[in-house]
């Protein structure tokens, strides 16, 4: 009994030792649970993050990607066409090919840098080469497509879909700019022109008016003047253009006027007839342009939804409004209304709610297209005697003045007060509202005035370079005979 004790003393000492070493042995271990546990956290949230990343939606992909085919077929077949069908027939082939090749050319070029020059961050009239050769669009070793921001926070696309449906209004604008010398010029001349006046117009008014951050960037008002400052100078200025009113069709238009001019008269032109040689192609053509331009509008809100459903009806009623207007007045100044102007007033109508689409509300898009109808009938024919230029297929009277009229319109009727859907005034918090009508109007002339003035700088500028290089015209000889002979060994008609 008196080793009791003693007993229980060692016991103790040795419970004592035993739970020292656990402490010890749970100590050691804690930093090594909590790298464990903070790996598992980084695991989560990596995992959270991939998940919360914005997934393009497959609607809104297809639907771009139908925009994109419908825009093709405004200018093959249709443009060309329609522009083919108002030329003698011994130059149709030579417009077919000039816009066959000159949309081709410009797809390469838009691939190639044009894309980056209009798309990418750089100063605020051009982009930077972020996306020189398309570099980053697509990582073919991660197997990883990048995104292109859309309208909507949280709302992406594949940026492959917005470089093809980007490509398609480049490539269009420059087979605008054909009509407008016609019949006359070198085929060589008219692609070295190309290349000229898209790097140094079309990127630049392209990046201009519709670069941005996107809404995603607008996380905080503390961000707001910075991501405004990267953006494109017009854009800066809170200038409206849903589909290219002022980087589509004035832009177009200016250039060809200047080139118009540059290149002189057609031979016997105001002396010879100059008909349209085929009105049932130049109605194939025009039809073909009004299908086409559902994708041109309505794709531009870039989703499926309801700024995309609102451009696709005010595309439809403004070019039937333009239309109607046409013929009126024709009917009023000659008596008859004709194929001609039927087709022109869908076109004029077209033009003008570019601008307007997803900007206007349905009856202001009804008031647009009769009222662009009006006034691009004035300018094939008042204006265009003014001028004094052999505008051969009224590219400035019909895209000129239509692009104008629509742009301007847009300012007006963008408003809540008539209608219209209004605009965007916080990204941050996505608060739509309306700015003043005469502050816009303001806003949409300037835009206009630095789109004519850039444009018929570089279109002067091109011009010039090109006739010191190779010439701008075919010769007397050659633009009798016909440049499908002349200059492409082949004609549009067996005899």
């Amino acid at each position: 009994m008196k080793k009791l004790p003693l007993f229980l003393s060692l016991g103790l000492a040795a419970l004592g030792f035993a739970g020292l070493a656990d402490a010890q042995t749970a100590a050691a271990s804690a930093p090594a649970a909590s790298a464990v546990a903070a790996a598992a956290s980084a695991v989560v949230d990596a995992a959270s993050a991939v998940a919360s990343a914005p997934v393009p939606n497959k609607g809104d992909v297809s639907w771009m990607l139908v925009s994109t085919i419908l825009v093709i077929m405004m200018s093959i077949p249709g443009l060309a066409l329609f522009y083919g069908g108002l030329v003698r027939s011994k130059n149709m082939l030579s417009v077919l090919m000039q816009v066959f090749v000159t949309f081709s050319l410009i797809v390469v070029l838009w691939a190639l840098y044009g894309y980056s020059l209009a798309f990418t961050e750089g100063n605020a009239f051009f982009g930077g080469f972020d996306r020189l050769f398309l570099k980053g669009v697509f990582d073919p070793i991660k197997g990883e497509f990048a995104t292109a921001a859309t309208f909507s926070k949280g709302v992406v696309l594949p940026e492959i879909v917005f470089v093809v449906f980007q490509a398609t209004f480049a490539a269009i604008t420059c087979c605008l700019i054909v009509g407008a010398f016609a019949e006359r010029m070198k085929f060589s001349a008219v692609l070295l022109f190309m290349v000229l006046w898209f790097t140094f117009s079309y990127a630049p008014i392209a990046h201009m008016v519709w670069f941005w951050m996107g809404p995603d960037a607008y996380t905080g008002k503390e961000v707001v003047d910075a991501m405004n400052a990267k953006a494109g100078l017009i854009w800066q200025w809170g200038a409206l253009d849903f589909a290219g009113g002022t980087v589509v069709h004035i832009n177009a238009a200016v250039a060809g006027l200047v080139g118009a001019y540059m290149a002189g008269k057609r031979v016997g032109y105001g002396k010879e007839s100059m008909t349209p040689h085929s009105l049932t192609l130049t109605m194939v053509g025009a039809s073909l342009l009004w299908v086409g331009w559902f994708g041109f509008n309505a794709g531009s809100a870039l989703e499926a939804g309801n700024s995309a459903a609102l451009a696709f009806l005010n595309t439809f009623t403004a070019t039937s409004a333009a239309v109607l207007a046409w013929c009126l007045g024709e009917a009023l100044m000659r008596g008859k209304a004709s194929m001609l102007g039927a087709a022109s007033g869908a076109v004029a109508g077209l033009v003008a709610i570019t601008p307007a689409a997803g900007n206007v509300g349905i009856m202001g898009a009804i008031l647009i297209g009769f009222i662009a109808g009006l006034a691009c009938l004035w300018g094939v024919n008042g204006l265009k005697k003014m001028l004094g230029a052999d505008d051969s297929l009224d590219v400035f009277g019909v895209h000129g003045v239509g692009g104008i009229v629509g742009a301007l319109l847009t300012g007006v009727f963008n408003t809540q007060v008539l209608g219209g859907p209004g605009m965007v005034t916080d990204w941050v918090t996505g608060t739509v509202g309306s700015a003043g009508v005469m502050d816009q109007l303001i806003i949409q002339a300037k835009a206009v005035g630095v789109t004519v003035i850039w444009s018929g700088v570089v279109a002067a500028v091109s011009f010039k370079i090109v006739d010191l290089v190779i010439g701008l015209r075919v010769s007397e000889e050659e633009e009798r005979e016909g440049l499908d002979i002349s200059s492409h060994g082949e004609t549009a008609y067996s005899k």
